[in-house]
Order: C-alpha cells, then structure tokens, then sequence
C-alpha cells in the first residue's frame, strides 16, 4: 500500500472466526464430497418471530422510511426495550435517557471503549473470554489485564484476588454472564459482588448481557441491584434470544451521563438504524413465553446431542450449561484435535485458546446446528477416533 497502516492496528490480528470461516468455505469450494460441518460460531439459525419478519417486510414498503434515523433510535424501540427489561430482569430504565440503540450489541464494546479509554488506560478482561474486549481495549491504547476465570470457581471472578493486585489505573471491568464460551449461569449474588467492587475501586462494570434467555431457569441483568446504575453498563442484544443475529440490533443500558458519553462517538460512526429493522424489533421484543419456551426446547434437544460428542472425546463438561455453547475440558492442547477433526472428519469445533490461556485444553461446540447435524459430527468424529 502506499501508506502504512495506523500503528494500533499492530496490537490486533483479524478475527480469528473470520479467518477460519474464510479457510472452510474454501475448502468446501476445492469439492468435498460433503460440506465441513461448522459447529464454531454462536450464529442462530432459526427463525426470527414471525411478527418481526411480517413488520419488516410491512414496513419497509412504506413511503418515508427509508431516509437517516434519529442516532438514539427510535422512541418506539427505546420504549421497548425499557418494558422488556421491566417484564424480564425487574430493571426500570428511562427510555429517555438510559436507553442506546446499537448496530448489535458488539459494536457496543468498541463504543464504550472509545468513549471512556484513554492511551495507558487499564482494564480488567475474563480469561477465558470474547476476544472483542481486548481488542477493543488495544485499539484505544489501553492495557488489558486479564482475571482468571477457572473451573474450581465456577467460572466466576476471585475478586479476593483482585483486591490484593494492583487496581491503579483501571478504569473498565469486563463481565459476561452467562458467561461466553464458558456457558456459566450467573447469580444475583455475584453481581452484587461485582457492584460493590466496581464501586469501592472505582471501576465501571461492564456487563455483557446477550444470553439470557438461553438454557436460563432465570433471567438476570446486573442492573437489578440496588445502586447498580451509578457504576455499571449492561449490553443486550436480539442476536441470540430472538434469531437475529444478522439484523444486528442490540442496545445499551447506563446512566445518562454514560449513554451521553457513547452517543457522541456513536453519531461519529454511522447515521442511525433503518427504521424498519427498529419497529421489526419492537414486535420482536414483544414475544412472550411461548417463544422462549419452544426456543429453549429446541436447544436442550442440541445440548444434549453436543454433549454426546464431549462424551465421545471424554471430556469434562457441565451438561446444564447455559448460553449457546458446551465447553469441555479435553487435557493437553485441545488446538491439535480441533485442527484433526477438521481436515480428518471435516468437523469444525471451536478451540479454546481463541478465549485466552485459560481455555487451552478446552474445545467449544456450538448449539447452532440442528439436531441431525451434531449426530452426524458425532459420526465423523467417531470414525477419525
């Protein structure tokens, strides 16, 4: 190229999903006689509510739809967020002030980053964990330091430890419960741990919120604890709950002080989300427990068929986990046997490391296949054993 590159973009690598999926559509493009099963990504593939669909498809016939949004969405679609958080989590927010819509839940995580990092900032990121916390963190010039997430805890924070480190300098707590790839569910006692840290060290807890809904006896958001709003965020998505991981709508819950601070680089970035896809959303938002209920139904049936293959590895793994993923414990470098299940049975399952040192002898599958195709990557991977 004719310039170089911005140097933040040395502390950073392409995604590694998009690289993998870039390696197997190639490799079923050289002609396999049957396509790489990909049991990697978290991506939903059933159908979004068909009210969501049917408002899309209505709306976005109409005349004056089609020009630039408002950046802060949409009055309907805050409104609807603010009742689904009432319904769900018991959490009052004003639609007003407290509520940011996203282009996906992810693009929150760089927001916040760019709104509150400054060069040398430090931040304190789950290992293992969703690699888009330290990248975002490193695109600002910020310092991740990474807390151990184990299995002998539960995949929760030892903030005893925490308290004994040097905090000085961080001004961000990542959190993901359930937790991401671990499937760990949260409780109402760790967030109010997590609150009462982040308020005595003055540090702001970021809670990454999306799967909730999934495989959960109990939906929790950190925002339900008492003083939670004058230190925490919480990102939600449609993504998962809702099979609309490609419409990319997600939103922000803060103070108004924080939704402020986001919506000036926000409004930097992009001119605000089709309207359509608002009012989709809000008919999406609007499901009840039927949805839930025929949602969840159909990825118990999953997680039991993924765990036949942990199983078949004899790996350690919780077969009650929530979220979209069962993580296993393999021993040794579980990269070797996610590479040998690829290019041997042509059966992508997700290795540990991408989530941190902590996930090296792991190997995640997703929930994101049918049942009939995990019996048949249970098939592949039997014959390469």
């Amino acid at each position: 190229m004719i310039i170089s590159p911005a140097l933040r973009t040395r502390s950073v690598s392409e995604y590694y999903f998009s690289k993998k999926n870039r390696e197997i559509a190639q490799m079923n493009a050289d002609g396999r006689s049957e396509p790489v099963i990909n049991l990697g990504i978290g991506a939903p593939d059933g159908r979004p509510p068909e009210l969501a669909i049917d408002t899309l498809c209505e709306t976005a016939r109409k005349n004056g739809v089609h020009k630039y949004q408002s950046y802060s969405g949409i009055p309907e679609l805050r409104e609807a967020f603010a009742a689904w958080y009432r319904r769900w989590y018991g959490v009052e927010l004003n639609p007003e002030k407290e509520i940011q819509p996203l282009v996906g839940s992810k693009e929150g995580i760089l927001l916040v980053s760019l709104a509150f990092l400054n060069p040398g900032d430090k931040v304190l990121i789950p290992n293992p964990g969703y690699p888009t916390y330290a990248s975002s963190a490193r695109l600002c010039e910020a310092e991740p330091l990474f807390y151990d997430l184990c299995a002998d805890r539960g995949w929760e924070p030892d903030l005893e430890a925490l308290e004994r480190s040097d905090l000085s300098g961080v001004k961000l707590m990542w959190t993901n419960y359930p937790n991401m790839p671990t499937g760990a569910p949260a409780s109402r006692e760790l967030y109010e741990r997590l609150v009462d840290f982040g308020r005595r060290h003055g540090i702001m807890i970021c809670n990454d919120n999306p799967y909730s809904f999934i495989l959960c006896e109990e939906h929790l958001s950190i925002l339900a604890v008492p003083g939670a709003m004058e230190g925490c965020l919480e990102l939600n998505s449609l993504s998962k709950a809702h099979n609309m991981s490609g419409w990319r709508l997600g939103m922000i819950a803060a103070q108004e002080d924080v939704i402020r601070e986001v919506l000036k680089v926000k409004s930097q970035m992009d001119s605000g989300i089709f309207r359509p896809l608002q009012l989709a959303a809000v008919a999406a938002l609007s499901e009840g427990e039927a949805w839930f209920y025929q949602l969840n139904k159909e990825y118990r049936a999953r997680r039991a068929a993924a765990c036949r293959i942990m199983d078949l590895l004899g790996a350690q793994y919780n077969p009650d986990c929530c979220g979209l993923f069962v993580w296993g414990r393999v021993g040794g470098d579980a990269a070797v046997l996610s590479d040998k299940f690829l290019y041997e049975a042509g059966v992508f399952i997700t290795p540990g490391f991408v989530f941190g040192s902590n996930g090296k002898e792991y190997l995640r599958i997703s929930l994101c296949a049918p049942v009939p195709v995990l019996e048949r990557a249970w098939e592949k991977i039997k014959a390469v054993l």
